[in-house]
């Protein structure tokens, strides 16, 4: 789902806090009546779809409604799961959200027309941002910045994701539920697939065509490392190196590319030919919808490259924010133990109170055992205790559910298309992105 695609890993203390910060920035609550949005299962962080359904129901939005909106952003519910609702009354749940949803609405409006002047100078911001952290001389020096400069930063970088994220979204949920009821779902993947907006190529796609581009020669080094160094597998994992302060990962990258190679032209172009062939199909049986249609999905293709270059600036900011927290332990003299304390607890050692590190040997010992258990699965319905489902030699990596009344183990893997086409060959399951070759 979209939230184990961004955190894939058990996180480290610091990444959980400033996660935590960003969720409350970008979400229009974090938690109602007590019930987080987001919470840490085992050291992964899992969505509160639950919060999600009472609050729709609340809002008098139907159940079939909220499964569409649901899937396109969270993906879908095993079958037979059925999302429980919390015991909230309706008016509690309004009179709380109501007025964090204006505030939201208010910070949406007047930051979408800075949204593109946001993102011209982004990419500098963070590079001046990450070079002073960096070079901080003192405790001093590095707290004012992170006061001053650094953590406003992170929150307008999440408040334009915010934007981002909201702009024209109606939009993208109406035109994909519009086009499958029309053309059916493989047609819509090959109508929505990689789209464009008049911008240019969704940000998503730039590490791979940057890549392409360095392997072939057409870029150097420094160009990657300046443009996409900062997207990767683990991207908001502030204790993993970020892919241009590692020269092994580009290396495997190219390697990977020149073993396999890739035509990624070929790729986008067999692409558009099957977008080519969708909307003609779609314009011979629906010829006077066609010129709203295609209105309609341009309007969203834009909405998704804004959300796409808004969500990259975000993933650029955690890199500054990863120099900080080193900084932070190289003028504490704790080294990489800077990782398994709290952004709070960091800001605090750095004041010069001490009495959070004697945590860190117990958080460090957490950690790697929860990180030598399975990935978890990626639906959890009731009480889960990691240790014991890692032990079950019966256990599902889809969805675990505490009632077992989920839908038996299907010989299909539901998912979604990176590309419009139909292919047959044996399907593997990764657990982590080492596993790509």
């Amino acid at each position: 789902n979209n939230l184990g695609e961004a955190m894939p890993n058990v996180m480290t203390p610091a990444t959980w806090s400033l996660m935590q910060i960003f969720m409350a920035d970008t979400m229009v609550f974090s938690a109602v009546q007590g019930h987080p949005l987001v919470g840490n299962i085992g050291g992964r962080a899992y969505m509160n779809v639950s919060l999600l359904a009472t609050l729709a129901q609340a809002f008098g939005l139907g159940q079939q409604r909220f499964a569409e909106a649901n899937k396109q952003v969270f993906g879908y519910v095993p079958a037979g799961l059925g999302v429980p609702t919390l015991p909230l009354g309706r008016w509690q749940i309004i009179r709380e959200v109501l007025p964090q949803a204006v505030r939201m609405r208010r910070r949406v409006t007047a930051n979408q027309p800075r949204l593109a002047a946001f993102l011209a100078s982004a990419p500098e911001r963070c590079t001046a941002l990450r070079e002073r952290a960096t070079n901080a001389r003192d405790a001093g020096e590095l707290l004012a910045l992170w006061e001053n400069e650094l953590m406003p930063f992170f929150r307008e970088c999440s408040h334009m994701l915010e934007a981002g994220a909201r702009r024209d979204g109606s939009v993208i949920v109406w035109v994909r539920r519009t086009l499958e009821q029309m053309v059916g779902e493989a047609d819509t993947n090959a109508l929505l697939a990689g789209l464009n907006g008049s911008g240019g190529q969704l940000a998503s796609l730039g590490p791979l065509l940057g890549l392409t581009q360095l392997e072939r020669g057409e870029i150097d080094r420094a160009t990657f490392a300046r443009t996409w160094g900062h997207r990767g597998p683990y991207e908001f994992e502030v204790s993993a190196p970020r892919p241009a302060e590692d020269p092994a990962w580009i290396d495997a990258q190219l390697a990977g590319l020149r073993e396999a190679p890739l035509d990624v032209n070929g790729l986008l172009a067999r692409q558009q030919t099957a977008q080519t062939a969708a909307w003609a199909r779609l314009a011979a049986r629906y010829p006077g919808k066609l010129a709203r249609i295609r209105r309609k999905v341009a309007q969203a293709a834009e909405a998704y490259r804004m959300r796409e270059a808004a969500r990259s600036e975000v993933v650029r900011v955690f890199w500054p924010l990863r120099a900080f927290v080193q900084r932070a332990g190289a003028l504490s003299g704790i080294g990489d133990d800077i990782f398994f304390l709290s952004i709070q607890e960091i800001l605090a050692l750095l004041r010069g109170e001490r009495a959070a590190l004697e945590h860190i040997p117990a958080r460090r010992a957490t950690f790697d055992h929860y990180v030598a258990l399975p990935s978890y699965p990626a639906f959890i319905r009731g009480h889960f205790e990691p240790e014991r489902w890692a032990a079950d030699p019966a256990r599902r990596s889809d969805v675990f559910d505490a009632a077992q009344t989920a839908a038996p183990t299907s010989a299909t893997v539901s998912g979604f298309p990176g590309a419009a086409g139909v292919v047959e060959g044996r399907a593997r399951v990764l657990d982590h992105a080492e596993d790509g070759g």
